[in-house]
C-alpha cells in the first residue's frame, strides 16, 4: 500500500484522491477550503484543511514521509509555483504538479517537479482523436513526439495475425498489448490473430500513430 497526499481538491484532485482510494491506497487530501475538507473526510483516510504554502503545516502533516504528493491546485499558479518549490526543499520524495499551461510547466519543473501534468490539454486531445476516428478508444502522450494509443480493430484487420498486418513496417508503431474481452495479452507475438472488437493497444512516434489512424 502506497501513500499518496493530494494538495488541491478541486474537480481533478477531488477525482485523483478518490481513484487513488478506490485502488487502496492511503490518501491525505488537503484544501484550504473548509467545506471540500469536510465533503472529502469520510472518502479518504484523512482530510485536513492547511494552506500548502506554509512551510510550518506541511511539516506538521508529515508530508516528506508520503511515496507521492501531487499538487492540484486550480488557478492559484503562485500557490501552486510555492507549495512546489517548499515540497523540493522539504525533500519529497516524488512531486507530480498540474500546470494549466506550457510556460507553467516549464517553470515547475525547472524549481524540482519530477512529473507535470496537463489534465485539461490531455483530454482536449483524447476528446479529439475520438471526434477524428470513432476506432480510437484512447490517446495517451508519452512525451512531445510519442504516444499510446487504443484502437479498436475493425473488419480491416480481423482475421489476420500481427505478422501479416505488419504494424511496424506499414505504420512504424508497435502493438505492446492485445485486450480480447477480459482477457489482455502482453507482449503478443507474431503469430497472435487479431479479431474484430479486440482492442489494440499500440505504442509509436505521433505522426506514424496518426497514419495507422487514418487506415483504421
Amino acid at each position: 500500500m502506497r501513500q499518496f497526499a493530494v494538495i488541491g481538491l478541486g474537480r481533478f484532485g477531488g477525482s485523483l484522491a478518490r481513484t487513488l482510494i478506490e485502488m487502496g491506497n492511503e490518501v491525505l487530501a488537503i484544501d484550504r477550503d473548509p467545506e471540500r475538507v469536510q465533503a472529502f473526510a469520510s472518502l479518504v483516510t484523512h482530510a485536513v484543511e492547511a494552506d500548502s504554502t506554509d512551510e510550518r503545516a506541511l511539516k506538521a502533516l508529515g508530508i516528506r514521509n508520503f511515496d507521492v504528493v501531487v499538487v492540484s491546485i486550480g488557478d492559484d499558479i503562485q500557490s501552486s509555483i510555492l507549495t512546489t518549490l517548499i515540497l523540493k526543499e522539504m525533500g519529497v520524495n516524488k512531486i507530480v504538479v498540474k500546470a494549466r499551461n506550457d510556460l507553467h510547466g516549464k517553470v515547475l519543473y525547472k524549481i524540482g517537479a519530477d512529473r507535470v501534468i496537463y489534465p485539461e490539454r490531455d483530454m482536449g486531445i483524447r476528446v479529439a482523436h475520438s471526434l477524428i476516428s470513432p476506432n480510437i478508444l484512447d490517446f495517451i502522450e508519452l512525451s512531445g513526439d510519442y504516444s499510446i494509443m487504443e484502437i479498436s480493430a475493425g473488419e480491416k484487420f480481423s482475421g489476420k495475425s500481427l505478422k501479416e498486418l505488419d504494424f511496424r513496417a506499414r505504420f512504424g508503431c508497435n502493438v505492446i498489448a492485445i485486450k480480447s474481452g477480459e482477457r489482455m495479452n502482453v507482449s503478443p507475438a507474431a503469430q497472435d490473430v487479431i479479431h474484430s472488437g479486440d482492442i489494440l493497444i499500440v505504442l509509436g512516434h505521433n505522426r506514424d500513430l496518426k497514419k495507422l489512424e487514418e487506415e483504421a
